[in-house]
């Protein structure tokens, strides 16, 4: 059964240090439990201060970086040094200043064509995950992000009624800027340890609330509901303003 929790902090940054604080408990006991710790990044502004507070003290020191492996959920097709390119974000924010091994990052293969490119990755991910007959890799922990749409990592409102449930990895069309993009889909999202979703900022209350309410059809980030895992949503209170008092 899945295990649901909202947390509610006071703002934004509270917010990075509490998920900060989720990725390193998460990463030590998952390499206590499995050896390694598998990790899936999004992008986007919302986890960018919690990925700059990764590299610094006390969370640097405390994450075995040695055993960890990170994956991106979606990234745009463009090369890493555009502004836009979620990888490039994430380089210059946390994995340029740790001790992260090269072989043990997995960017999305933005120099191909899409299609070629979710096929590159889809090995990526068997290969890692050792059995291409599994219904979808496990992560330990997948990091995602909640638009004002309701879209979640690539997973965008419009485009949902003619994805199939597989593969693991698709090339869309979509989000803003419009161009193609690389995305896991929700098969790999729902197979994870834990998901947690971060979301701050007065802009994101209306998508928070109806996430958390009964609608058709879904929004895809609220297809997201690991069978298995555990499901976080760190919200700061701007964020969970309109959100019901039955779930806080």
């Amino acid at each position: 059964m899945m295990n649901k929790q909202v947390i509610i902090v006071e703002d934004a940054a509270h917010l990075a240090h509490k998920g900060a604080e989720l990725f390193a408990g998460i990463a030590n006991r998952s390499v206590t439990m499995n050896g390694r710790f598998s990790v899936a990044l999004s992008g986007g502004s919302t986890p960018r201060p919690m990925n700059r507070l990764l590299a610094t003290e006390p969370y640097a020191s405390q994450i075995p970086w040695q055993d960890t492996h990170i994956f991106m959920v979606d990234e745009r097709m463009l090369p890493f040094e555009d502004p836009q390119s979620n990888f490039g974000a994430l380089k210059a924010d946390l994995l340029a200043k740790v001790p992260a091994v090269e072989g043990q990052i997995h960017p999305m293969p933005v120099w191909l064509e899409p299609a070629a490119a979710a096929a590159a990755y889809i090995r990526q991910l068997e290969v890692f995950f050792g059995n291409s007959s599994l219904k979808a890799p496990v992560f330990d922990l997948i990091l995602l992000g909640i638009g004002s749409d309701g879209h979640t990592a690539s997973l965008f409102p419009e485009v949902m009624a003619g994805l199939p449930a597989a593969p693991w990895v698709l090339a869309v069309r979509g989000g803003s800027p419009a161009v193609w993009r690389l995305t896991l889909n929700v098969t790999v999202l729902n197979q994870a340890r834990h998901v947690c979703f971060l979301a701050s900022g007065p802009e994101k209350s209306n998508i928070v609330r109806e996430l958390f309410a009964e609608s058709t059809p879904l929004l895809p980030a609220q297809m997201i509901a690991p069978a298995a895992g555990s499901l976080t949503f760190i919200l700061d209170r701007t964020a969970a303003a309109r959100l019901p008092e039955s779930n806080r």
